[in-house]
C-alpha cells in the first residue's frame, strides 16, 4: 500500500517517476488563465491565516461545504476565519476522490510543510501551524509566486479595465516574472444582460468614442484592444453558455443593437445574430494583433436563483450544459478560416463528452505551417480532476497530437492554486509512464524529455510567444 502525498504520489511506476523527476517537477509554470487579483501581487497583499487563502471567493470549496450541510454562515458568511477553516475541514474528509483533497493536501505539504491528514480531529493542530508559518515567514503574494516557480502569469480583464496595477507591475524592478492581461470582452458580447447599456456607456468613457451603432462599437473596442495590447496582451478568452453562429447583415445587426440600446426586448434568435457578428469580429481583430483566442464554453450559469440572488455570480450555482452544437463551433472557425483571419485559439468545453468532437474539430483547422495552431484547452473547471485530466489527454492523443498540447492553467482566484500544475505534471507522466512501460511507446529518453517538457512548459512558452 502506498502512503499519501509523498514525492511518488500518482506515480504509479518506475518510468512515471522517473519522467516527474527529471522532466517535468522543475520546469517554470506558465499560468496563462487565472482570476487572480494584479494588485494582490504589486501590493504584495499578506494574509493572516489560511482561511483567507483558502476560502475567501473558492466557489469549489463553497460546493462540497453545502453537499455536507454547513450553514452558508460559516461558508461565505459572517462566522470567523477559524469556524469557517473547521467547517472545511470536517467537509473535507468527507470528499474522497474530489480533487479538492488532493489539492488541499499539495498546498499544506508545499507551503506549510504539513505531511498528516487534514481532518476534524487534525483542524485545530493544522490551524495553529499555519497561523505559525505564515506569520513567521510573512507568507505574501510575491513569496508564493516565487516560491511556486511561476514565469508568466495571465490575469482576466474586462475591456474598461484602465490596467493601472499592471502598469505599476510593470515598473516595479523586484519583480521578476510577468504579470499580462488578458482580454475578456464578455459584458460587450452578452447583449441580453440587463446590464448591458450600462456598461456600453462605460465603454464609452473609456474609449472616448460615442456608440451609436455596430461600427462605432468596434471602433472603441478596437481602441482598447491597442491599448491592452500596449500593456503586453496577448490573449483573450471569452466565457460563452455556446459558440454563436447565426450569421446576418450588418444593417440588421445594426438594428438589433439599436433596439437594445433603446431598452427593447430582443429574441434569442437576434441575440445569436449580434454575438455571431462580434465574435467574427473578434476573431479579425486578434489575428491582425498575433492574440490567441480562448474559447470557454458549454457552463449552464445561476442555475439555483435564490443562491445567486443572494450572493452574486461565481458562487457555486454554475452546472455543465448538457448539449452544445458541434456545427455552430466547425462553422465559426470556418468562417474565420475562409477571411484568413482565424487566431491561435484554445477551445475549452465544460463537457468532457465533447472531448471527442473538439479533438476532431481542430484537427480540421491546423492551417498555416503554425505547429497545434487550434489547441484542445486543458480539462476544465469540473474537470480538472485526475479522470477528467486523463480523458482529456487520451482523447487528444487518439485524435490529434497530445506532444503539442499546451498543456495546464490554474484559472483560480487563490494564490496557492499553483500546486494544481504538479498535480497535472504528475498525471501526464503517469499517463505517459504507463504507455511506456505496456510496451505501447518506446522507452526512448530524447523523444520523452521532448515531450513532457513541451507539454509542461516549452509548448506554452512557444505558443503565446512570451
Amino acid at each position: 500500500m502506498k502512503k499519501f502525498i509523498t514525492n511518488k504520489f500518482i506515480l504509479s511506476n518506475k518510468t512515471a517517476e522517473s519522467l516527474y523527476e527529471k522532466y517535468g517537477k522543475d520546469l517554470p509554470i506558465i499560468d496563462y488563465h487565472c482570476h487572480i487579483n494584479p494588485k494582490d501581487i504589486f501590493e504584495d497583499k499578506k494574509y493572516d491565516n489560511i482561511t483567507q487563502m483558502w476560502l475567501y471567493g473558492d466557489h469549489y470549496k463553497w460546493r462540497i461545504m453545502r453537499a455536507c450541510g454547513v450553514e452558508e454562515k460559516y461558508i461565505t458568511g459572517d462566522a470567523s476565519d477559524h469556524d469557517k477553516f473547521i467547517k472545511y475541514a470536517e467537509s473535507l474528509e468527507k470528499a474522497i476522490g474530489n480533487p479538492l483533497h488532493h489539492w488541499s493536501h499539495l498546498e499544506l505539504k508545499k507551503y506549510f510543510d504539513f505531511d498528516g491528514i487534514l481532518k476534524s480531529s487534525t483542524a485545530e493542530n493544522v490551524w495553529d501551524l499555519t497561523c505559525k508559518k505564515i506569520e513567521k515567514d510573512g507568507m505574501s503574494v510575491r513569496k508564493i509566486i516565487e516560491a511556486s516557480n511561476v514565469e508568466v502569469i495571465c490575469t482576466t480583464d474586462d475591456p474598461i479595465d484602465e490596467l493601472m496595477w499592471h502598469e505599476k507591475i510593470m515598473e516595479d524592478e523586484k519583480i521578476s516574472y510577468k504579470v499580462l492581461p488578458a482580454w475578456r470582452p464578455d459584458k460587450a458580447v452578452n447583449i441580453e444582460n440587463t446590464e448591458f447599456l450600462s456598461y456600453i456607456k462605460k465603454l464609452e468613457e473609456s474609449s472616448d468614442i460615442k456608440i451609436q451603432n455596430i461600427d462605432s462599437l468596434e471602433k472603441a473596442l478596437k481602441s482598447r484592444m491597442k491599448y491592452f495590447a500596449v500593456r503586453g496582451c496577448k490573449v483573450s478568452d471569452h466565457g460563452l453558455e455556446y459558440v454563436p453562429y447565426k450569421e446576418a447583415k450588418v444593417e440588421e445587426v445594426d438594428e438589433i443593437f439599436n433596439k437594445a440600446m433603446m431598452g427593447n426586448q430582443i429574441t434569442d434568435e437576434e441575440v445569436e445574430k449580434y454575438k455571431t457578428h462580434l465574435m467574427n469580429f473578434f476573431a479579425r481583430e486578434y489575428s491582425e494583433l498575433g492574440w490567441i483566442m480562448q474559447l470557454h464554453y458549454g457552463c449552464e450559469r445561476n442555475i439555483n436563483y435564490e443562491g445567486y440572488k443572494s450572493l452574486g455570480p461565481d458562487t457555486g450555482y454554475d452546472c455543465i450544459l448538457g448539449y452544445v452544437s458541434s456545427k455552430k463551433l466547425s462553422a465559426f472557425l470556418n468562417k474565420a478560416s475562409m477571411n484568413g483571419s482565424l487566431p491561435k485559439t484554445i477551445i475549452y468545453s465544460l463537457n468532457p463528452t465533447d472531448n471527442a468532437i473538439i479533438d476532431t474539430i481542430i484537427g480540421g483547422f491546423m492551417e498555416g505551417g503554425v505547429a497545434g495552431k487550434i489547441q484542445h484547452g486543458s480539462a476544465w473547471w469540473f474537470n480538472d480532476h485526475k479522470q477528467g485530466m486523463e480523458e482529456q489527454m487520451i482523447s487528444l492523443a487518439s485524435r490529434g497530437v497530445l506532444g503539442q498540447f499546451i498543456g495546464m492553467l490554474t484559472d483560480s482566484r487563490s494564490f496557492l492554486s499553483y500546486t494544481r500544475h504538479d498535480y497535472f505534471r504528475r498525471i501526464l507522466c503517469n499517463l505517459i509512464g504507463q504507455w511506456v512501460e505496456s510496451g505501447e511507446y518506446p522507452e526512448d529518453e530524447e523523444l520523452l524529455e521532448k515531450i513532457i517538457k513541451g507539454i509542461c512548459h516549452d509548448n506554452a512558452a512557444e505558443y503565446f510567444g512570451f
